[in-house]
Formats: structure tokens, C-alpha cells, sequence
């Protein structure tokens, strides 16, 4: 991680992550240098429209990743332990223990044929070392924890005579049962309407807030992590883009990227019908990456150097830096222009 941004206790620290597939004959470059950190206690936001590399990252740090897939780096470090040189049996105890990850689809995570009760008990023998009796009274405990009613009733009920919302506070559930130092949830609200994502979102902080433990959220929406995480990371084209603390993205955004995905979230406390802004264009592909900023083909600033080469992080704060060679100020005078243009 660059010194010139904050560290405090980092529960994560990840120095220049590369991820690549290998499939028929093609490299797929889906991760090409990510360095960032999650410090202990912290909700960190991982933000980026589908293919930005996002998922892959964390599943990269979790040592998820399939056979064709080469993970690189330069650090990677979990509660002071080096991850990179751990053995595939390692990982796999310190993933159940100490690391959970909960993903946007329940069902694709769950047994249809197990009952719940049978997801969570197994959890609690094989990590904790519970007998039956224990890891039972455990799994009701922590059913209750999530929010699930008559968790005893629960246990014994499959996965189909559950909502999508109870599913996901199931997972939530399977998560804590070893209570992690980390968990990192993907798009756990996607699949769910408007009133339970708020409600998944809710138990999310107030779990972080009871068990201090660190939370790193994936997802392609700027609107659900504005009252939830203290950080965010903003990714796109398998890069970071941009990271600061949550007012700074907000309320500064330094990269263009960034400006143009909250440009795109409604702002209903504003009070005014605001016009929401479609980023225009796609997202480049990865198989054959550009050689400069990946978004310049879409950027309303973007200029022919943009166009060469990466551009270096220009650092604003000990917690906020943006990949682009314009300052924040330039950017400002840029928009300033072109709404005084009426473009």
C-alpha cells in the first residue's frame, strides 16, 4: 500500500493483486494491480459497474478462484498472517473461521435438499468443534441474531420455505457461526426488493456495530452504501479508479468515473427533479485491455494522453487518491464549462 495513505490496524492489506483466466487459448486480464486495505472494524465498499473486476478481487483474496486462474501479488496479508504463503489447506481453515464470504444468491449457496438447521450445525462441528447439542443451541442463537423468527422452528425447514430476505439472513447466519474477523458480502441485496435490501443493509451495520468485525461490501450501486460504509473503493476495467473516505466520495469525488456513477444515483434528499446522467458507451473488454485509462472512451474529459498510458494516483488525503491526470480542481472547471456551454 502507497504511504501516503492512512494505516491504522489493517485487518487486510493487498498489494498489487493481478488476476488472469486462462480459457481456449485467451488470457483474460479480469484484476491488473489492485492495492488496497480494510482496517479492523471498518464497512469498506467495493463499487464498480458488472465486469469491473470487483468480485473477482475479493474472491481473489479469498483464494476462491477456479483452476484456470492465476492469482499475483505483491502482499497479501489477513490479521497480520501472509496469505501468499499459506497452503491450499491453510487457506481453507482460515476461509471458514476467520473469513466468510455471503453472495447475491442464496439458493446457488444453500443445499435445496439440507434443511437449515443442517447448513448451520455443519458450520458449527467442522469450525468450532461443536457436538450436535452444542452447534444446535448455537444455530438457534444465531438465527435469532439475524433476525430469522422462531429460529427453532426454522432449523428444521428448507431453503424453498424461506423468503429471498429470510435466504440471505440464512447466509448471514452461516457467516457468523464462526465468527469472522472478516466478511465480505457480494451484491447480497440485488435479488431482493427495496424494503428487505434496507433491511439486509440495517442488519448488516448494526452486526458490524455489535461484533466489530470488518465488512467488505461489493456492489454496483452507489445508493446503498452511502449510510453504511465508511470507505469506498471505486474499480472499473479491472482498476482502481478511485478511494476515499465515504463523505469524500460523495461530497469530492476526484475521478471522473466516480462523478459519473453518482451523477447516475437519484439524490432524493435534494428535493429537486434532477436529471440522472446514463454513463454513455461499455465497459472495455478485458481480453484485450487499453493500454491507457480504461475509461477514457467514455469520459467527457478525456484527452489523447489519456489514451497512452495508465495514469499515476494523485493523492488528496491520507485516505483519499484518484487515478487521473487531472486535479480535482481541473475536473471542476472542466464541468463548469461545459454546463455554462449548455452541452
Amino acid at each position: 500500500m502507497e504511504e501516503t495513505l492512512k494505516k491504522k490496524e489493517n485487518i487486510l492489506s493487498a498489494a498489487d493483486i493481478r488476476t488472469t483466466f486462462h480459457t481456449h487459448g485467451r488470457t483474460v486480464q479480469a484484476v491488473r494491480g489492485v492495492s488496497l486495505y480494510v482496517e479492523a472494524g471498518e464497512i469498506l465498499a467495493v463499487v464498480g459497474e458488472s465486469g469491473s473486476g470487483k468480485s473477482v478481487l475479493m474472491k481473489s483474496v479469498m483464494g476462491l478462484m477456479p483452476d484456470n486462474a492465476e492469482v499475483q501479488a505483491d502482499q497479501l496479508t489477513f490479521a497480520g498472517e501472509d496469505l501468499l504463503a499459506m497452503n491450499p489447506e491453510q487457506l481453507r481453515k482460515l476461509r471458514g473461521k476467520e473469513m466468510a464470504m455471503i453472495f447475491q444468491d442464496p439458493m446457488t449457496a444453500l443445499n435445496p435438499l439440507k434443511t437449515i438447521g443442517y447448513h448451520l450445525i455443519e458450520v458449527l462441528k467442522r469450525h468450532r468443534g461443536m457436538n450436535k447439542e452444542a452447534a444446535k443451541k448455537e444455530a438457534i442463537a444465531v438465527l435469532e441474531q439475524v433476525g430469522i423468527p422462531s429460529p427453532e422452528k426454522r432449523l428444521g425447514q428448507y431453503p424453498h420455505e424461506f423468503s429471498g430476505g429470510m435466504r440471505q439472513r440464512a447466509l448471514i447466519a452461516m457467516a457468523l457461526c464462526c465468527r469472522p474477523k472478516l466478511l465480505i458480502a457480494d451484491e447480497p441485496t440485488t435479488a431482493l426488493d427495496v424494503t428487505i435490501q434496507a433491511q439486509i443493509l440495517d442488519l448488516l451495520k448494526s452486526l458490524q456495530e455489535e461484533t466489530g468485525m470488518s465488512i467488505i461490501l461489493i456492489t454496483h450501486d452507489l445508493g446503498v452504501v452511502a449510510s453504511l460504509s465508511h470507505r469506498i473503493a471505486v474499480m472499473y476495467g479491472g482498476l482502481l479508479m478511485e478511494e476515499g473516505t465515504t463523505e469524500e466520495i460523495f461530497y469530492s469525488p476526484k475521478h471522473p468515473y466516480t462523478r459519473a456513477l453518482l451523477h447516475a444515483v437519484p439524490k432524493p434528499q435534494s428535493g429537486s427533479k434532477e436529471r440522472l446522467e446514463p454513463i454513455p458507451g461499455m465497459a472495455p473488454s478485458l481480453l484485450d485491455p487499453p493500454s491507457g485509462c480504461p475509461f477514457a472512451e467514455r469520459c467527457k474529459f478525456a484527452c489523447d494522453e489519456c489514451r497512452k498510458e495508465i495514469p499515476s494516483y494523485r493523492i488528496y488525503s491520507t485516505t483519499q487518491r484518484a487515478m487521473c491526470i487531472y486535479s480535482g480542481e481541473e475536473l471542476d472547471q472542466q464541468e463548469a464549462e461545459v454546463t455554462a456551454h449548455g452541452k
